[in-house]
């Protein structure tokens, strides 16, 4: 028996019980939609967050400088390169705990990668996925300083969250058909190796801490 012919037997075995007459459509499946309100995508976005090894950190407006600065703190990180375009509030209080680095000075890939991390806001969350989506506005600074750093602390907000990979396009509107990058980061940066053991930190950061700044 030839491949052809060992795949068709196959087929027609798999298919025997159907009992559609020729000619006549299958009924429709109809796939229920569930609806999700903003509590339950929050929480599963932090779910899939988690899943990927990343730290979620939970944060109202008002404290988020504060818990930014607390995660660097925690993790040891003494210098940090920040975009022009963040909240003011954010650098006062990295300048307690890190050397503060502008992203006027990390032009070049060695100087970024002798900074511990980078604190980036961010354009979306997909609760669905886990990912983060950076359009690279004036918050979120140019790639490189989300790519090289060893940590990356990424603050998104409630109302930036959306349920899941369409409505994030569509929420995206036109930026990626301007020119303009996005980057979607799915937890720390992993691979394996011929042997299948994990490997962190290859393609980028290898610690990624989410701020989730939740509804007040």
């Amino acid at each position: 028996m030839s491949a052809r012919d060992e795949i068709l037997a196959r087929v027609r075995a798999a298919t025997a019980d159907i009992t559609t007459a020729k000619g006549e459509r299958p009924a429709p499946v109809v796939v229920e939609e569930i609806s999700q309100g903003p509590g339950a995508t929050l929480e599963l976005f932090a779910e899939r967050v988690a899943d990927y090894r990343a730290s979620v950190l939970r944060a109202q407006e008002h404290e988020v400088a504060a818990v930014v600065a607390g995660a660097l703190r925690d993790l040891g990180r003494t210098s940090v390169v920040l975009p022009d375009g963040v909240d003011p509030a954010w650098r006062a209080a990295l300048e307690q705990v890190a050397t503060v680095v502008p992203e006027g000075r990390g032009t070049s890939a060695g100087e970024l990668d002798a900074v511990d991390a980078v604190v980036t806001a961010s354009a979306l969350g997909i609760a669905t996925t886990g990912t983060i989506v950076l359009d690279h506005g004036p918050d979120q600074g140019r790639r490189a300083l989300t790519l090289v750093p060893d940590c990356h602390v990424c603050v998104v907000r409630a109302d930036q969250l959306v349920h899941d990979v369409p409505e994030a396009v569509e929420r995206l509107g036109g930026e990626a058909h301007r020119g303009r990058p996005l980057t979607w980061v799915s937890g720390p940066s992993a691979t394996s190796d011929i042997e299948l053991q994990r490997v962190e930190g290859v393609h980028g950061p290898r610690t990624l801490v989410v701020v989730l700044v939740e509804h007040s």
